[in-house]
């Protein structure tokens, strides 16, 4: 179907993004691109909804600004797909549903598609957490997910072997869509998601060999205590959600906590870390 439709483009705070974005298809129901950190685009069926959504948006969010433009009469409902690619990580591949992939060799393949939970890979900080897992997740290993959102890092430790793979989740507006996705995935029966506070639930889920925090710097540093309680000793913690210019201010927080950096991946604009449990 083919009628005008309106493009949004909005400028935020990088730090809003992941609210300002989930705002954005709550309210239009279409999906939202990120070409750099801090601009969303998207699409409304009308001017006047596109300009309404951005006027609830300015108040909600302090620094943000946007323009809305009529765009050419496409179906936009199937069009933003274009900007979703197949991404490799290792031996991991991230697909969504409509560009399905038959894996090669020791490859394995996580179908996922963009919804309103975080966590599609179309995020600098979720394909950091997802190079830095692929990397550090040996097979047998049980794994921690804290934040789980879409439950994409859960589903992807599960596909590269680990036992299990628990994840948490405050927002229980995400809990259905991560069971899909581990549903769609066949990983259902390895993987568990929660709904609740991560830094209580993950010590009494515990202890795992790898923990996933991709969230932001300061509940990452907040969690930090619980993250350590949940890991075995020697046990690697992946700390995602966080911007370049935020790694001079976490590796101190880490050491302080006995924590020793092993790798790190910067991802357009987007910090992660993997760091060992000393």
């Amino acid at each position: 179907m083919t009628h005008q439709w309106w493009r949004m483009a909005i400028n935020c705070r990088p730090e809003d993004t992941d609210l300002v974005a989930a705002a954005l298809v709550g309210a239009t129901g279409q999906g939202v691109e990120e070409p750099d950190a801090g601009v969303l685009l998207t699409v409304a069926t009308s001017e006047a909804d596109a300009k309404r959504i951005l006027a609830e948006l300015s108040l909600l969010f302090p620094d943000l600004d946007g323009a809305v433009t009529p765009l050419e009469p496409v179906d936009w409902s199937v069009k933003w797909r274009d900007g979703i690619v197949t991404r490799s990580f290792g031996r991991l591949i991230l697909t969504p549903s409509w560009l399905p992939v038959a894996p090669i060799g020791n490859q394995v393949v996580v179908t996922l598609d963009p919804e309103s939970a975080f966590g599609s890979g179309e995020h600098g900080s979720t394909r950091a957490a997802l190079t830095l897992l692929e990397h550090h997740l040996t097979a047998g290993d049980r794994m921690l997910d804290f934040g789980s959102g879409s439950g994409i890092l859960a589903i992807a430790a599960a596909k590269l072997g680990a036992t299990s793979a628990i994840g948490i989740e405050v927002d229980d507006e995400a809990f259905p869509i991560a069971e899909a996705n581990a549903e769609k995935n066949g990983v259902d029966a390895a993987v568990t998601f929660l709904v609740g506070d991560a830094g209580e639930l993950g010590v009494l889920a515990g202890p795992a060999e790898v923990v996933c925090s991709n969230i932001l710097r300061t509940v990452n540093t907040l969690l930090l205590p619980s993250i350590e309680k949940s890991l075995v000793p020697g046990g690697i913690a992946i700390f995602a959600g966080m911007e370049d210019a935020e790694e001079d201010l976490f590796r101190p927080v880490l050491k302080r906590h006995g924590f020793t950096a092993v790798s790190d991946v910067h991802d357009a604009g987007w910090w992660g870390v993997a760091a060992r449990r000393t």
